[in-house]
């Protein structure tokens, strides 16, 4: 039976544990007559990343894993080996995100991949592999909340967008695709090394994390025509508050805090919308519209510029740590191959 190397997920009774293995390769299988369309695809993985959530997992700070053993990684992008799904064939190039992989199926850290079909898209012209993952499930969320802002008729002309969490990758990516839109974009992050990195991908306002206008008040003045916001907790509730009227804040990390402590009267005396982020349980029809805006309209320019560093499966557990401890920016590349890998 083929083998491949896997960045694997313990947690029993002698503790959490990971760690490179070498464990059997999948093999896919057709779906069942009563479940058309997910019929499995076998993938050679040739990158996926590092996002805040596999983090999480993988050091068992968030219990956000179902299943164990797992393979971790949320998200990969490879070439088709085997399909048993009509809309995919061998060579194609495919990207998968969410979907519960790394949660309750296995994921991207490993040489191979088999899901169903369904959890896949294939790769419009303009991205190649290493590209997909450059952005990943953070740019594919950034996209995300571009889009809910556009859809609830989100301006230029209202002012500028704040995005919190800029040196992330949601931040940064959304930064890059909201300037390539027109708007003008205030970041915030605490990290003055990365303020010039910050000012090339399009923002052209920086604001420390205690910079923020406003105070306590229900309401304070109105100071963004909307925003991007990855942190949650007190920022976002300020957030609510500095808003102008009819503005729109995208929602989508929690890492100031699950607690949002405000009051109705941004919503109801400004018009202010909350607008929640999933990245996960988007339907296909959707996923296949974000990709293509990030190949074509939205597409970041010189998208390498978001590198932060490419791994090998080895290194996970060491940039994990650095992530969690705010030690890290844009994206991190996993390459599960160790001929083609460079640690960095």
């Amino acid at each position: 039976m083929p083998t491949q190397q896997a960045f694997r997920i313990h947690h029993d009774d002698a503790g959490h544990r990971v760690g490179v293995e070498t464990i059997a390769a999948p093999e896919p299988a057709a779906s069942p007559a009563h479940d058309p369309g997910h019929e499995q695809v076998l993938l050679r993985v040739d990158y996926a990343s590092v996002n805040y959530k596999d983090a999480l997992g993988a050091t068992g700070k968030g219990k956000v894993i179902r299943s164990f053993p797992i393979t971790g990684g949320i998200d990969a992008a490879g070439i088709v080996e085997r399909s048993e799904h009509a809309d995919f064939a061998p060579g194609d190039a495919v990207v998968a995100t969410g979907h519960g992989m790394a949660f309750d199926h296995d994921g991207g850290y490993a040489q191979y991949l088999c899901v169903p079909g369904d959890w896949l898209v294939k790769l419009p012209p303009g991205l190649d592999t290493r590209t997909a993952m450059l952005l990943g499930t953070a740019g594919f969320t950034a996209a995300l909340a571009v889009h809910r802002l556009l859809q609830n008729e989100q301006r230029p002309d209202l002012g500028p967008i704040l995005v919190t969490g800029a040196s992330g990758g949601v931040g940064a990516i959304a930064i890059a695709i909201l300037a390539k839109l027109g708007f003008e974009v205030a970041a915030v992050s605490g990290k003055p090394e990365l303020h010039d990195w910050l000012k090339a991908l399009g923002a052209t306002q920086i604001l420390g994390r205690d910079a923020l206008p406003g105070g306590d008040r229900p309401l304070e003045k109105g100071v963004w025509g909307g925003a991007v916001d990855n942190v949650g907790g007190d920022m976002l509730a300020r957030i609510t508050r500095t808003v102008v009227p009819y503005g729109n804040i995208a929602s989508i990390g929690n890492a100031g805090g699950i607690e949002l402590h405000t009051s109705v009267l941004p919503f109801i005396l400004r018009g202010v919308a909350l607008l929640g982020c999933d990245s996960v349980h988007i339907p296909q029809p959707l996923r296949g519209t974000l990709w293509q805006h990030l190949a074509t309209d939205w597409r970041v320019d010189e998208p390498e510029r978001l590198l932060g560093g490419e791994v090998t499966l080895e290194a996970l557990p060491e940039v994990f740590a650095r992530m969690l401890a705010g030690r890290t920016h844009g994206r991190i590349l996993v390459n599960p191959n160790p001929a083609t890998a460079a640690d960095v």
